[in-house]
């Protein structure tokens, strides 16, 4: 009995510290220094604390479905055939709760920890290449410009033999992730066969801060930086953002200063694929285009209601614009893209977003050991239309952010695996060549070919607007009406 009243004990402080997102040492099963009688009354009074109602019966429902948890979790550990840790326990158990909210809202554990703050983040340390098993052996997709292996040398195709010598037969992704990633400043060493070569080569390489890139341009130039033109003739710039990072809304500033030196006309952005990211920076892009008007609001159960706004200075504006997004679009992609379609500064085309309408909070446990993701909020569109998905919604409902009237382009896995793969191999660093494909979207991408039309005959009435102007008169932006009402800017 002695072990069971234990047990309980143990398990109901568990649940109060997690609930705090602390940690502590036991020893022997208790609070150190205390008796059993002692820890036990600490956790009942701080569970007091934490349910604190004005209804009595709420409460002690609360406890008495605590000590259901603490009983089961005693009997599991007693007497199930297998032996199980109390942290097994303790992750099976968060993990159920979580799954009864939605399928955004899920448990990270602490070895899962630190590559999901590297996916949040678009930062590790390491030497700067995307790589995959996908041919059978641990192949270089591509290195990461600026980075230590592409100062190196290293190109798409190499294969990987080696790593710090390691033979790489049978790695996964991961196991290669694993031994190439480590502290600044250390070395690890690359056996490589490069493409044409049969003898491997040896890479020396220094780990440093590598930035994942996530504003992408169209193709690689000959010295290998971006090319964002997708028509270079028409002057029509082309930005891919691939996902929402801390640095994402400063890159595609910097992108787009860049387009205006070059006297770019419009603009294609490309969010398909994109799964989002954070909500900041999908706010901070918005605010890029627009100059004034509501971006976005949120409401949660335990949150105020939040609004953000517009601000002029710093706004691109007087081009046209289109957005490109498709079924995997989601999130952060269709803040974006809903924002700046009700504002009529860009037409979407493509095919319906994915319908993520919801904002998760990331809540730190045991210190910053493990966390939570957790669903506390949902967004709203500037026209109040839903986004988000819910379980029951049908596609007659109304969610996700649908392209403009006649612009809605769907393309069947094939086609979408077609475009995939050319868009890879626009992307990807390698030695050029005659058969590197330029400017053949017509042929691979009736997406953005659409959007390369819509914006030629968008610069075409523009052009004949202003022909017929009187003088001294300046033409109305695109997608801007003649009105004193700010939400209706472009």
């Amino acid at each position: 009995m002695k072990f069971r009243y234990l047990a309980r004990i143990r398990c109901l402080s568990w649940i109060w510290l997690l609930s705090f997102g602390v940690f502590v040492t036991w020893e022997n099963g208790v609070f150190p220094q205390e008796t059993d009688n002692a820890a036990a009354q600490k956790v009942i009074d701080a569970k007091s604390e934490v349910v604190a109602t004005d209804d009595p019966a709420k409460r002690e429902e609360e406890l008495k479905l605590m000590m259901l948890f603490a009983d089961t979790f005693d009997q599991i550990k007693r007497n199930f055939v297998h032996e199980l840790s109390d942290r097994e326990l303790m992750e099976a158990a968060i993990g159920g709760m979580l799954s009864k909210l939605d399928r955004y809202s899920n448990y990270i554990p602490p070895k899962q920890l630190e590559q999901f703050k590297t996916s949040v983040e678009a930062e590790f340390a390491g030497v700067g290449i995307i790589v995959s098993t996908q041919n059978g052996a641990l192949e270089v997709i591509s290195p990461i410009i600026g980075t230590p292996a592409h100062r190196a040398g290293m190109l798409a195709g190499d294969r990987i033999v080696e790593i710090d010598g390691q033979n790489t037969n049978g790695f996964s992704v991961d196991d290669a992730v694993k031994l190439v990633k480590g502290q600044i400043g250390t070395t690890v060493t690359l056996k490589v066969i490069q493409i044409g070569e049969e003898e491997a080569k040896s890479f020396e390489l220094i780990r440093e801060t590598i930035r994942v890139p996530t504003v992408l341009g169209f193709s690689r130039r000959e010295d290998q930086a971006w090319n964002f033109f997708c028509d270079a003739e028409q002057k029509i710039g082309y930005l891919r953002i691939s996902a929402f990072g801390r640095n994402t809304a400063a890159d595609l500033r910097s992108a787009l200063e860049t387009l205006q030196s070059q006297e770019f006309r419009a603009l294609v952005l490309d969010l398909r694929g994109n799964p989002g990211g954070l909500l900041s920076s999908s706010i901070e892009i918005s605010d890029l285009f627009i100059s004034a008007g509501t971006i976005v609001s949120t409401t949660g159960r335990n949150a105020p209601e939040r609004l953000w706004e517009a601000h002029e200075p710093g706004t691109f504006k007087n081009f046209p614009m289109t957005i490109l997004i498709n079924r995997f679009s989601a999130s952060a992609s269709e803040i974006v893209a809903a924002c700046l379609q009700d504002h009529g500064r860009a037409l979407v085309i493509g095919e319906r977003s994915w319908g993520k309408g919801s904002v998760q909070n990331i809540i730190e446990l045991e210190e910053g050991r493990s966390a939570i993701k957790l669903t506390t909020a949902s967004y709203q569109r500037p026209s109040g239309k839903n986004i988000h998905r819910f379980k029951d919604s049908s596609d007659d409902d109304d969610w996700g952010v649908q392209p403009n009237d006649g612009l809605e382009i769907s393309l069947s896995r094939e086609d979408a695996a077609k475009v995939q793969e050319y868009r890879k191999q626009l992307d990807i660093l390698t030695v050029p060549n005659e058969d590197t494909p330029q400017n053949q979207t017509g042929l691979i991408d009736p997406q953005l070919q659409r959007a390369i039309a819509t914006i030629l005959a968008k610069l075409a009435d523009r052009e004949s607007s202003e022909s017929a102007d009187p003088p001294n008169q300046e033409p109305a932006e695109e997608g801007e009406t003649n009105t004193d009402d700010p939400a209706s800017e472009k």
